[in-house]
């Protein structure tokens, strides 16, 4: 559920990324990960107080947690992937992810 998530915030479609994030918080609330991305789709949306929200359940998880750590881990060298993934930073960026 995540993944689709994911594949829906990629591409801007931000508000059917969070009914998907929710969902796979609903079925593992212990999947950090999932509260970061879903933080990143409500501040694309604005809704900045949901978002912080979910970036401290996510940070509970996983104290350590880093947008920089997670760029890193990036996959590809796609311009396209790569823009979009930086939407995706710039996201958890203003949800209060840590940069590191």
């Amino acid at each position: 559920m995540a993944a689709a998530g994911v594949a829906k915030l990629y591409v801007g479609r931000d508000e059917e990324a969070v009914a998907w994030f929710r969902r796979a918080i609903e079925t593992n609330r212990n999947y950090p990960v999932a509260y970061f991305f879903l933080a990143a789709a409500l501040a694309q949306l604005g809704r900045m107080n949901e978002a912080r929200t979910a970036t401290e359940a996510g940070l509970a998880f996983d104290p350590t947690f880093t947008t920089r750590r997670f760029r890193a881990r990036a996959s590809r060298d796609d311009p396209t992937y790569l823009a979009q993934g930086r939407r995706v930073y710039d996201g958890m960026r203003k949800a209060g992810v840590p940069e590191g």
